[in-house]
């Protein structure tokens, strides 16, 4: 009969739960064998569990904080949309025009734009939970600030400031998002803060259009206060992330402005072509100056070297630039389709401001939905099969908005906004993560920045390639079937890149015999 260890010793020699180190210890000064075997049994017992909760404490998922960052997103993207239904008001209110009051939405759009990478890096250079603190900062004051404002000029200041700090939060927002989830689950970082930017786009006309007529456009940004208060707290307490070590530190300065003065002469410049005309010598010399500094970055960020705003890895890194490119060309359609299908729900339909931003809810809210599903999805299939079918839905959805008439109505502008909606969900989130994952871990908000950068540049770029194809036609219907035609051509590039080169090369070498084998 075979007896346990336990069974031979008698029952007050066998240690009591807990450490059992000590009794481990105590086998070499003469205890019986079968005593020192239970302790050292339980000794062995403890120290696995110890580190099973060291191991495992780090996949723990805070969902608060992610709320907290979600959150974050959703307010900074909702100051992109909210203010539009507003803006007729303000004009009011202020007594100018609507050229004027314009500025309200582009300045915070151009310095969000221009600055994000230099958010980026800082939030790499200096910890992404102090760029964080120091951007929801300047965020949550300037929108107190811009609430109370009693002048045009004021207000655009403030937003203009409030752009500053958003371009610090986004980034620093999407390293901490990354860094709080563990790899495995990095497809679900992506969807959070794109699913959470959906949202916010989806929302910002209905809470900009209710608080306007229930109480004022100036609640618009005092809402902002106490929901970056609540971020901020939940950040300070909850949020505990391996900050990147940088061991050098320096600004660069020539990077920094060469990339910003390229990049607001490239948005003026196009935001202005509809108004002004490509022949108009204001937009070619901007656009020169554009050009000029664009070139010039690359051989001042050689020269930097190992303090550049872009290091040089980041610009070698081949799957990085991939998903830069495809949202390039993917951003057209994005961006004509929030511009284009109100407008045409105005013109066609009689909608009100407001009433158009509902109408456009099949398709942000759908991108919404889809982002936040995307992210399991990516957990499980992998970049290449979501980026793929996003890219194609992408792709599609022009096509069929392209297919309206005169005799159109609202209805034959839902399926193209379902299309729009899952391939906007399925794709933005898979090609960021693809692309932030692919760099090192201690420069995934510079990547972040990169990537909502070049994101801002394709729509700016398409927008003006598309309004000037739409200005050339006859009729604002011609107009609206010849801009998304140009929108499906500029997407088809993009699915060629997403197909060929996102999430993995489709071109790149076939495993040899001997490593099938091996696996």
């Amino acid at each position: 009969m075979t007896l346990s260890l336990a069974a031979i010793a008698p029952p007050s020699a066998i240690p009591p739960e807990g450490g059992g180190e000590g009794e481990a210890r105590g086998c070499r000064s003469g205890k019986s064998f079968a005593l020192c075997r239970v302790a050292q049994n339980r000794a062995a017992s403890v120290a696995f569990r110890r580190l099973r909760r060291i191991e495992s404490s780090p996949q723990r998922t805070n969902w608060l904080a992610l709320f907290a960052m979600g959150i974050a997103v959703v307010v900074i993207a909702n100051d992109f949309s909210a203010i539009n239904v507003a803006l007729p008001t303000m004009e009011e209110d202020f007594d100018t025009n609507i050229n004027t009051i314009q500025w309200v939405v582009n300045a915070y759009a151009l310095t969000f734009g221009v600055m994000i990478v230099t958010g980026g890096r800082l939030a790499d250079m200096f910890g992404r939970r102090n760029a964080f603190f120091l951007g929801t900062a300047i965020f949550a004051s300037m929108s107190a600030l811009g609430g109370a404002a009693q002048s045009e000029a004021w207000l655009i200041a403030c937003r203009t400031l409030m752009g500053i700090g958003g371009a610090l939060m986004w980034p620093a927002i999407l390293g901490m998002t990354f860094a709080i989830l563990p790899a495995e689950k990095a497809g679900l970082a992506g969807g959070i803060i794109l699913g959470a930017a959906g949202l916010g786009n989806a929302i910002g006309p209905l809470i900009g259009g209710l608080l306007t007529d229930a109480l004022s456009w100036r609640w618009i940004f005092f809402l902002n206060v106490p929901i970056s208060v609540f971020a901020v707290l939940v950040t300070y307490f909850l949020v505990r992330v391996k900050e990147p070590e940088a061991t050098d530190q320096r600004i660069d300065y020539a990077g920094i402005a060469a990339l910003s003065v390229g990049l607001v002469s490239l948005l003026i410049a196009l935001d202005q072509v509809a108004d002004w005309g490509w022949s108009d010598p204001r937009v070619i010399a901007l656009l020169a100056v554009a050009a000029s500094l664009i070139v010039a970055f690359v051989p001042i960020e050689r020269r930097a070297g190992a303090h550049a705003l872009v290091p040089r890895e980041v610009m070698r890194n081949r799957s990085f630039s991939a998903s830069c490119v495809a949202i390039l060309f993917m951003s057209a359609t994005f961006f004509a389709s929030l511009l284009y299908l109100p407008q045409f729900m105005e013109h066609r339909f009689g909608y009100s401001p407001l009433e158009a931003g509902v109408g456009i809810l099949p398709f942000l809210g759908v991108f919404a939905v889809v982002s936040f599903v995307a992210g399991p999805l990516y957990n499980r299939l992998g970049a290449k099969p979501l980026a793929v079918f996003g890219a194609a839905c992408i792709t599609a959805a022009p096509f069929l908005f392209s297919q309206v008439d005169s005799g159109s109505t609202y209805g034959s502008l839902i399926p193209g906004m379902i299309v729009l909606g899952i391939g906007i969900g399925s794709f933005y989130p898979t090609a960021t993560t693809a692309g932030v994952t692919s760099v090192d871990e201690s420069q995934t908000s510079l990547a972040g920045g990169i990537v909502y950068m070049f994101q801002i540049a394709g729509g700016s770029i398409g927008l003006g390639l598309t309004t000037t194809v739409f200005s050339a036609q006859d009729s604002f219907v011609e107009g609206i079937e010849a801009a998304f035609r140009l929108d499906a051509a500029l997407s088809l590039v993009g699915f060629l890149v997403a197909l060929l080169f996102v999430g993995g090369s489709l071109l790149g070498r076939r495993p040899a015999p001997s490593d099938s084998a091996s696996v």
